[in-house]
């Protein structure tokens, strides 16, 4: 009787202590919502950095830490200097490509693409919350998305990257190859040749497209090579090849691809579509784990939300890797054993929830300008909040409008916020937008007309710079203050407003969202709820104050 008492006493200590050791967490997908594109990660110690794509807005590639891969806090931009790069005259589009993110021996470096400019770069930084160094081209490095490889054996770095076709001589569109040029990491220029590891794809006789993204990584005497493959919307995918040799030959895993949401029913519940764009890394639990892209649509393969970032496990079958072979659906939770770290001061980022952005001292680093900042046309204040100085520039131009922006994070949404804006002319407008590119956005603005101050909801019209009046109303309040309220449902947005700033009225509601989406606006982007002030092309004086911004996200598949 003792020993059977023992022994249960004894199992329930075991299990006592292996829960204290291996707390459980929960992973929830994506790990980034919103527009946060073509992640790249890396690990240093007990800590985990990642980066992704911004285009032309700025600051450029947001740097984000992490000690769980579930909480993740901004801590800075690699491109957070006017002096670095600039995007002016540049679609929103363009800009910056499929950043990559290293450490080797005390120092962070991040390669990139400047599409339409400087090319291929890289820059570094002792401290991944910066400050970064200006960027250091590398003109030999002709293509896109490249990335680095330190072979600590060798004490020797390589960098890998998507390139042109051999001998620049497409056998079909979308063919490309990857390439190889050894770098010395100390002077960050490239050593001898480069040469190809990769032609077309896995399998060229198939006409593979739009190999891209590649890493490489090494594992118990392998150098794998892994890319993405597809192109970047629906037939998105991951796959993987593997050499005893850093330059090749690497040979194709005979069950590529490794990771894909393509060929799965259009019709199954809150689908994940689009996966691929993938980086390998180690968690806390020993385990490997894919970070990689992918979308979440409202509809088909419509979606406003940009592409995000989602995490998946990672099995070694035959000393290949496959990205979750034990579901073909991509997983919105995933059980982690480990302890769940949340950063302080860190504004949530997946799940359902909800914030309110302060300017009374500085802004969140995950605020957007447009191509550029300049910061003589903002100013903070605890009375004023945001104050916003009005520019001739409107966000239709290729400049630097006075425009500061929030990623759309989720289906169901809404952003609020408080204007202090007394117009002098029918041209100055200040308010808030939901924003997908030039072409494609809607306007929830404050103005005059016929000398009275009113309420004005435009849409872009995409086939010239000019915006459609949609409705109007008049405001009566003569505080000069107006609140301001957009909300998301998927398919719709809604518009509504506050003259009291208490009781909301609705301006306008089932307003069409597709008109905002990637689909049908095209570009690699997501939308933004801006801030926004005006004159339309008139010089003026005027300004805008916005008291705070306020998030709320809700989505579906997150409510218990």
């Amino acid at each position: 009787m003792r020993n059977r008492l023992f022994t249960a006493l004894f199992a329930i200590l075991s299990l006592v202590l292996i829960n204290r050791t291996f707390a459980q967490t929960t992973l929830v997908n994506p790990i980034l919502t919103g527009f946060y594109p073509d992640p790249s990660i890396v690990r240093v110690g007990t800590d985990y950095y990642l980066v992704n794509s911004t285009f032309s807005y700025f600051p450029g590639i947001p740097v984000l830490h992490s000690k769980d891969l579930k909480n993740w806090k901004q801590i800075g931009n690699v491109i957070d200097r006017p002096s670095q790069m600039d995007f002016m005259g540049e679609r929103l589009t363009r800009g910056l490509f499929a950043p990559a993110i290293h450490h080797y021996k005390g120092l962070f470096y991040v390669t990139c693409t400047d599409i339409d400019h400087d090319g291929n770069f890289i820059a570094t930084a002792k401290n991944p919350a910066g400050p970064w160094s200006n960027p250091v081209k590398l003109p030999q490095v002709r293509g896109i998305d490249p990335s680095l490889y330190f072979d600590e054996a060798t004490d020797k770095a390589y960098v890998i990257y998507n390139s042109d076709a051999p001998d620049r001589k497409p056998l079909y569109s979308g063919h490309r190859t990857i390439q190889i040029y050894e770098l010395d990491y100390k002077t960050l220029k490239v050593v001898g040749e480069q040469k190809q590891l990769v032609n077309g794809g896995v399998d060229l006789s198939k006409k593979p497209v739009w190999i891209e993204a590649p890493h490489i990584m090494k594992r118990n005497d392998w150098y794998y090579l892994y890319a993405a493959e597809g192109g970047t919307s629906l037939n998105h995918t991951e796959v993987v090849f593997r050499s005893k040799s850093v330059w090749g030959p690497f040979v194709p895993y005979e069950n590529n691809p490794i990771l894909t949401q393509r060929g799965l029913p259009a019709d199954r519940k809150d689908p994940i579509t689009s996966a691929g764009h993938a980086q390998f890394i180690e968690g806390p639990d020993g385990k490997w784990y894919a970070i990689f892209l992918a979308v979440r649509p409202y509809e088909g393969d419509y979606y406003n939300t940009g592409r995000e970032t989602f995490i998946a496990p990672v099995t070694w079958k035959d000393e290949w890797p496959i990205v979750d072979p034990d579901h073909k659906v991509i997983q919105y939770t995933y059980p982690a054993a480990w302890k769940e770290v949340k950063p302080k001061d860190a504004l949530p980022q997946s799940g359902n929830f909800s914030y309110t952005l302060r300017f009374d001292k500085t802004l969140d680093p995950s605020l957007l300008f447009m191509r550029t900042v300049d910061s003589s046309s903002f100013s903070l204040s605890k009375k004023n909040g945001l104050t916003l100085k009005l520019k001739p520039e409107t966000v239709m131009d290729m400049g630097n409008p006075s425009f500061i922006g929030k990623r759309q994070q989720h289906l169901y949404s809404t952003a609020e916020t408080e204007l202090t804006f007394a117009p002098k002319s029918e041209k100055e407008k200040a308010g808030l937008m939901i924003f997908q590119d030039e072409r494609h956005f809607y306007l929830l603005s404050k103005s005059t007309a016929q000398g009275k101050e009113v309420l004005q909801l435009f849409r872009s019209n995409p086939k010239d710079k000019s915006m459609e009046l949609l409705t109007e109303v008049p405001l009566t309040s003569k505080a000069g203050k107006v609140g301001l309220r957009i909300a998301s449902q998927g398919g719709t947005y809604s518009f509504s407003f506050s003259d009291d700033t208490k009781n909301w009225k609705l301006l306008k509601d089932d307003v069409d969202a597709k008109f905002l989406s990637t689909k049908e606006a095209g570009g690699f982007i997501g939308c933004l709820y801006g801030m926004y002030a005006t004159s339309s092309g008139e010089p003026t004086t005027n300004s805008a104050s916005f008291q705070y911004l306020t998030y709320k996200g809700d989505d579906p598949m997150y409510r218990k």
